[in-house]
């Protein structure tokens, strides 16, 4: 910058003077990205060259301000612009948390032909002015069920920055977990959000969660379903032994209380459901046994149920 006030802008975007539309924009990206303050925190010559930057962009990649540069000079925004202005004010970086897409709006709005200054140029916000910028974040956490009834620590990526989560025992699919300070940073004034972290458990192959209660179904032969008797069971504390009832139905369930999903200051109940699981081939005993039960059999397991289901 000359001691007049007088700014070239080519040797500002380190360009010859006849760059073309492409190279311009090229170059501008380029020293965009290198003097931006969110890439030099607190640098306020990496500011102040970033304004100069923009301010030469917005001139040159526009066909009328660059034609009347080309022809007047340092003079050229007093002659036939509109509301004169400049690039010369104080600006807030703050409105874009992700660079480059700060970049692409800033290319498509400087090289839209209008604006009369750097402030115009953006969206409400940008410059302090309009509904404040929401800077907070969100991310998706899948856990295992086992990582969500005990508890455990994961270590997250945000922003550059290794971040150490816990994560409690009892979570479940929707619940949000708020990490303070850790959200988008508003580049120049140092202000972060917040991260909000949802939580989805994935599947589980026996257990799935039913509000407080942790339910599974319990395969049962035929003959523990008819005379009952005590059978090992899974928990999720390990094995434990529980007493089927003689003639259990199906659609009934074992209720083992306090040993299902953590909640804040107790356990939930662990619900069994029993369903006959019939072995894939049967002993020539086993078929006899059959046999002699069928013949034998003192009730018929469809009495009504035939008329019932006419229409």
């Amino acid at each position: 910058m000359s001691t007049n006030g007088y700014r070239d802008y080519f040797k500002v975007l380190e360009l010859d003077r006849g760059a073309d539309a492409d190279a311009v924009k090229q170059s501008f990206r380029r020293l965009a990205r290198q003097h931006h303050p969110d890439v030099n925190p607190g640098d306020k010559s990496a500011e102040a060259r970033f304004k100069e930057i923009s301010e030469a962009y917005e001139v040159l990649s526009d066909p009328e301000k660059r034609r009347r540069y080309e022809q007047f000079g340092q003079y050229w925004n007093q002659m036939g612009a509109p509301g004169g202005g400049g690039m010369g004010a104080d600006v807030d970086f703050g409105r874009y948390g992700n660079f480059d897409e700060f970049i692409n709006d800033l290319l498509g709005r400087f090289g839209g032909g209008g604006g009369s200054g750097f402030g115009s140029g953006f969206p409400a916000g940008f410059g302090g002015r309009g509904a404040p910028v929401n800077l907070d974040a969100e991310a998706t956490i899948n856990l295992s069920l086992s990582e969500a009834f005990r508890g455990c620590e994961r270590t997250l990526s945000v922003n550059e920055e290794r971040v150490q989560v816990r994560i409690p025992a009892g979570v479940r699919s929707g619940s949000r977990l708020r990490l303070k300070g850790k959200g988008n940073l508003q580049p120049g004034t140092g202000r972060r959000g917040d991260l909000y972290l949802n939580l989805q458990l994935q599947p589980h192959p026996v257990w799935r969660l039913d509000g407080d209660q942790l339910r599974a179904d319990l395969p049962l032969s035929l003959d523990e379903l008819a005379l009952g008797g005590e059978v090992t069971v899974a928990t999720p504390d390990g094995e434990a032994t529980v007493q089927v009832p003689p003639g259990m139905s199906v659609g009934r369930s074992l209720r083992l209380k306090g040993k299902g999903w953590p909640l804040k200051e107790s356990r939930g109940d662990l619900l069994l459901s029993p369903v006959l699981r019939m072995p894939e081939s049967l002993s020539p005993r086993e078929q006899e046994l059959l046999e002699e039960l069928r013949r034998n059999r003192s009730s018929d397991p469809r009495q009504g149920w035939t008329d019932s289901a006419r229409l």
